[in-house]
């Protein structure tokens, strides 16, 4: 496979500068952008953190990794996504969690890059409520793990932190979107494609440039062929590949 060299990846970049606002602002655009092309296809991520993230010298953003990838509609473990941009439903060990989990990881990045520290590098739930609040009672009743409920029941109640005085030098729509986004219940939390249309990516949302994808269909995975028959299949889809319609191919 021939795929364009970049040379770093954000994490890299992040230890060894600061980022500009705008820098901030389009690279978080981008993001959003790939994770709507995936989730439209019905595929949640599950492992977004800085060094899953390459950027070129043109500022060019691409999403590495789709080792843990998955489709939303399949059974998932909890453990899963680098510690410090786990989503809180992954900590309660839901099974069947969305394609949010991949929002509240992107909303950990962005913080990340506009404060230059890790919004949760205390990977306990307790640091995550000292923000958020603890869970009303009726995401409790959302949760499937008898434990996850029991012990949410047990922590003394926290109220939501206004997210303003948390990040008082924060652009405002930067702390709206962030708001937005770090919803504990994943069912009113912003989607990619919510987050598009947020203000804070105003100079940069171009609907008709945030393509959906296809759903993607894995069905060739279950077919047994011959080692012949597979190589003819990888042949056909290399001769038939459009980089203007990748989609359209012949798998």
């Amino acid at each position: 496979m021939v795929m364009p060299l970049v040379a770093q990846d954000l994490g890299h970049i992040m230890k060894k500068r600061r980022l500009t606002d705008r820098i901030i602002t389009y690279l978080f655009y981008q993001l959003l952008r790939g994770l709507k092309y995936i989730h439209s296809a019905g595929i949640v991520h599950r492992d977004l953190k800085p060094g899953n993230l390459a950027v070129n010298e043109n500022c060019e953003l691409k999403i590495l990794d789709f080792g843990l990838a998955r489709q939303a509609e399949s059974e998932m473990t909890g453990y899963v996504v680098t510690r410090w941009y786990r989503a809180p439903e992954v900590i309660f060990n839901w099974m069947h969690y969305s394609q949010t989990v991949d929002v509240w990881s992107a909303a950990c990045i962005l913080a990340e890059m506009i404060t230059g520290q890790v919004l949760f590098p205390d990977t306990t739930l307790k640091k995550i409520l000292r923000l958020t609040g603890t869970p009303d009672s009726s995401l409790v009743q959302k949760m499937q793990s008898k434990d996850a409920q029991s012990y949410v029941q047990g922590l003394p109640p926290q109220k939501k932190k206004i997210f303003k005085e948390v990040f008082p030098s924060m652009e405002g729509n930067a702390v709206d979107i962030l708001e937005g986004m770090l919803i504990l219940d994943p069912e009113t939390r912003l989607t990619a494609k919510q987050g598009l249309g947020h203000p804070f990516l105003a100079e940069y949302h171009e609907p008709e440039s945030e393509p959906d994808s296809d759903p993607y269909d894995d069905s060739f995975e279950s077919l047994e062929l011959a080692v012949g028959e597979w190589k003819s299949l990888i042949h056909m889809e290399i001769m038939t590949f459009d980089p203007e319609n990748p989609s359209k191919t012949a798998m």
